[in-house]
């Protein structure tokens, strides 16, 4: 269960005259998400959704508020005025700045993250890339539950092979399509085998019918693990087709700054059909929702 309580993240930025200036990037954002469900964030440019994501993988601390995942904390806010800095210094007085970041911060959750320019290493085979994915969550492993170095060769190989790509194992991303660039990706997100993966406009960067393709493939890797221990994905889509198509809810947010407009529940029965008259509808509200935000913005420019 992945447990977000009234979370907001302000950032300081410099304006072109050289002042500083507030911007509130999400808003008292609260929502709980049950595992083994798929989660779409869906928004307008800028709403905050990337950032949120984020916050939810702890690379990021928000600046209020708190994300748990089975009741764990996540990272804890940082100090923002002078009695929490006070209060936090107290907490972590005897641990230095570098101890702190190991064990306070150290990874607490099995979480995976796709990125939108697939983040592959160019510089290394498709099949080192996932070792390489796995031989840092062996790092973090003690006896019997270390892998060998041919269990780690083995264990990429089948992640390859389940996207496509068992053929392409010693080919370079430079020699990859983007479509397979973007199963590598997804490929070395599952051979750590999380618990949740987070997803942030992972086809973006793809055709139409790759991403249709990409869409599919996805839905059945989740199914396939989901028979065997619960994975949870979320999503950040700026495709509403994708979000319903994809999702057993869609979570929209309002324009910044970002936070929850509706939550919209998909009770369509997999596996689904694009042209689905439920999946339609579902669409079309949201579009109803958009065209509203576009209106009541043009009015208040005007």
């Amino acid at each position: 269960m992945i447990q977000a309580k009234s979370i907001s993240k302000f950032f300081s930025v410099i304006n072109e005259k050289g002042i500083a200036e507030g911007l509130t990037a999400v808003l008292n954002v609260s929502l709980n998400i049950p595992d083994g469900k798929i989660v779409s964030f869906l928004g307008p440019s800028g709403c905050g959704k990337s950032t949120f994501l984020e916050i939810l993988a702890g690379l990021q601390p928000p600046t209020d508020g708190t994300i748990r995942i089975n009741g764990k904390l996540v990272l804890e806010p940082l100090p923002a005025t002078r009695k929490e800095q006070i209060e936090y210094k107290r907490r972590y007085r005897f641990i230095s700045p570098l101890a702190n970041g190991v064990f306070r911060d150290q990874p607490k959750h099995d979480i995976a993250m796709i990125f939108q320019d697939y983040a592959v290493f160019p510089w290394m085979t498709a099949l080192h890339n996932v070792e390489f994915a796995l031989k840092l969550r062996n790092a973090g492993r003690k006896g019997k539950e270390k892998l060998k170095r041919s269990e780690i060769s083995d264990k990429a190989l089948f992640y390859l092979q389940k996207t496509g790509l068992g053929g392409f194992a010693n080919k370079y991303p430079s020699q990859l399509s983007g479509g397979m660039r973007q199963r590598l990706a997804l490929a070395r997100a599952l051979s750590v085998e999380p618990s949740i993966i987070l997803m942030d406009e992972p086809f973006a960067a793809v055709d139409a019918l790759t991403r249709e393709k990409l869409q599919d493939e996805l839905l059945r890797l989740l199914s396939e693990r989901n028979d065997q221990s619960p994975l949870t994905a979320i999503l950040v889509t700026h495709e509403v087709h994708e979000a319903v198509y994809l999702s057993d809810e869609v979570i929209i947010f309002s324009p910044s700054p970002g936070s929850i407009r509706n939550r919209i529940p998909v009770n369509v029965k997999r596996p689904r059909a694009r042209t689905d008259p439920e999946l339609i509808d579902i669409q079309d509200r949201i579009f109803a929702m958009f065209q509203y935000d576009l209106n009541q913005e043009s009015e208040y420019s005007i």
